[in-house]
């Protein structure tokens, strides 16, 4: 990641770049799967739980932002 954060302010130097931290958040989308009454079935979907994280780090970020 770190060479492509380089190559991108190399590229478009005046476009601001913010990183976000995605530990936990699969972790994350697990418990609240398991709060909204999943089944452990749909909760071994991968994709879904993809999902929900990036849900998750989407909402992290505009909080941040505000």
């Amino acid at each position: 990641i770190e060479k492509f954060i380089k190559t991108f302010k190399t590229v478009f130097p005046e476009m601001p770049l913010d990183r976000i931290d995605e530990r936990f958040t699969s972790k994350m989308a697990v418990k609240t799967m398991i709060d909204s009454g999943l089944k452990k079935k749909q909760r071994q979907n991968k994709a879904l739980v993809d999902e929900i994280s990036a849900t998750i780090m989407l909402q992290d970020y505009l909080n941040y932002k505000k």
